[in-house]
């Protein structure tokens, strides 16, 4: 059966402006981080990114090493373009990354110009695409220059294979060179994609202020810290979550022990203003950037969290409620 686009995908998601460029962005933005490889049925990729798009997200965040394995989440993506998205690719924002380990040898991970150009056209292979909409440099190379990475950047926008670029957890320090770099060059760095949430606030030590001085945009991943912020664990840890796993790289149970008395604290603001945990969570950080990356293992859990846009503003004393806990 062939797919139609829900005519209402507009109606609802709120566009917002990518710092001083004329690109916008949804505020909620889909990863295909984890589970759009081969770990997941087809079928339950392609039913997540329709569901996604009918529900008016226009960006679909991706990168070389998504999968699992490294490569699957952009062939996922690829044949879902293919087969369904293929009429509606004017409509659709598709980011890709390089940065972290890809293949063996020195030249499959980090940023030089070798290892990033040969990324970028691999994921295109793999997606069928001619461009991307963004190409990010996925993490700051301690050992390449900087010049040598914004360069390759650069060169993927005159080449038509990228049509805007951005970096990702880069300082505020090396934000600020890093655009210069790219004026300089003639392409300006259009976005930034850092972590951030409720319990990783490190961007407000500076970066947000560099991201406006620059008129640079803005888009979180882990806005919902591995799950923290959920309802998932608001009375301990469930035997088949995240945080269970004993080889889990990014949540522990000693994490979520810690944070059980703030996570039911702030669900209780959340009640409060008739949301979930989530849906605050995601409200909370789109204060700072301009769009937030979630990551969905089914379609309900990306439905829940859209009807975040429903109510983003708060009030005076429900930021200092939520900072008083955060702080405590």
């Amino acid at each position: 059966m062939n797919y139609l686009a829900s005519e209402t995908r507009y109606q609802n998601m709120p566009y917002r402006r990518l710092g001083r460029s004329g690109l916008k962005l949804p505020a909620i933005s889909l990863g295909l981080w984890h589970n759009f490889g081969e770990n997941k049925a087809y079928s339950s990729s392609r039913d997540m990114v329709l569901a996604a798009f009918d529900a008016g997200i226009t960006h679909f965040d991706l990168a070389n090493n998504y999968g699992p394995p490294p490569g699957a989440a952009e062939s996922t993506f690829g044949r879902i373009l293919a087969k369904d998205l293929k009429p509606y690719r004017d409509e659709i924002i598709v980011s890709s990354k390089a940065g972290w380990e890809m293949w063996a040898g020195p030249y499959g991970e980090w940023g030089s110009r070798k290892y990033l150009m040969a990324s970028l056209d691999q994921s295109l292979q793999r997606m069928g695409l001619d461009y991307v909409d963004i190409f990010y440099s996925h993490r700051p190379d301690p050992d390449t220059p900087l010049e040598e990475t914004m360069s390759a950047l650069d060169a993927m926008v005159r080449q038509g294979k990228a049509l805007y670029v951005g970096i990702s957890s880069y300082t505020a320090e090396q934000t600020r060179e890093a655009s210069r770099i790219l004026k300089e060059l003639g392409t300006p760095c259009l976005i930034h994609q850092p972590s951030y949430s409720m319990f990783d606030r490190w961007i407000e030590g500076g970066l947000c202020d560099v991201l406006a001085e620059e008129g640079i945009g803005s888009i979180a991943f882990c806005p919902l810290a591995q799950g923290l912020l959920t309802s998932r664990y608001l009375n301990g840890i469930p035997l088949d979550s995240r945080a269970a796993a004993v080889d889990n790289p990014f949540l522990s149970a000693d994490k979520v022990e810690q944070r059980i008395a703030q996570i039911n604290a702030l669900n209780r603001v959340a009640e409060a203003r008739g949301q979930t945990l989530a849906q605050m969570a995601i409200a909370w950080a789109l204060l700072k950037v301009t769009s937030v990356i979630i990551g969905a293992s089914q379609v309900a859990q990306i439905k829940e969290n859209i009807i975040a846009v429903q109510n983003l503003e708060f009030s005076a004393a429900e930021l200092q409620q939520i900072e008083l806990i955060l702080t405590t």
